[in-house]
């Protein structure tokens, strides 16, 4: 009688550590999947809030323009690694809300070989990334160099006028717009083309 009660509670035992095992396994595989789900996720996130100074991308310019005047500062930078200088033409210009303007990088291949690169960016201060509005920019592809050789890198631009009824950014007057390069290992194939687009008129 004893060794069947135990016969018994040792199926019992294997049963329940099976099902343990199961739900500990199911657990993993979506605590994975959720890791893997959350970049994507998360960048979406930031492109339709503009989170973390996370630009927009708009498909036509402004459809009004207000008489509020913002200067737009330009950093660029080159991860170590890239052998290229990058810089814009100009360190700043002032708009109005709603104005369309352009401004041009410079970008020159220092190295020996041909290099291709990729941009990340952000606004400062980050909140008004909701409202800073991209028409072009070489930073929606990556850039191939030849040795030696200088390009311009133009983005074409506006800030969205809702912003001067946002109250957390009532008083900015600044915006800076930063880039920085990274190299890229295995680059796209092919790497797209800059498109040949007529140049905005710069605001300076």
């Amino acid at each position: 009688m004893n060794d069947l009660n135990d016969q018994t509670s040792r199926a019992q035992s294997g049963k329940s550590n099976k099902k343990v095992a199961i739900a500990c396994t199911c657990l993993f595989v979506s605590m994975i999947g959720a890791a893997y789900a959350a970049v994507p996720l998360y960048n979406l996130f930031c492109r339709a809030t503009g989170f973390g100074g996370t630009t927009q991308v708009a498909d036509q310019a402004s459809d009004r323009v207000i008489d509020r005047v913002v200067t737009i500062r330009f950093d660029g930078n080159v991860n170590h690694t890239l052998p290229w200088s990058f810089k814009p033409e100009h360190r700043e210009i002032k708009i109005k809300m709603g104005e369309t303007a352009q401004m041009n990088y410079l970008a020159v291949n220092k190295g020996s070989r041909k290099t291709v690169g990729t941009s990340v960016f952000n606004v400062t201060p980050l909140e008004a990334g909701a409202y800073f509005n991209k028409l072009q920019c070489f930073c929606f592809t990556e850039q191939a160099l030849e040795p030696g050789q200088t390009v311009e890198m133009p983005v074409i631009f506006f800030v969205d006028p809702e912003m001067d009824n946002d109250p957390e950014l009532k008083n900015v007057r600044e915006i800076t717009l930063s880039y920085t390069f990274f190299p890229v290992d295995e680059p796209e194939k092919p790497v797209a083309a800059r498109a040949e687009e007529p140049a905005a008129e710069t605001k300076l």
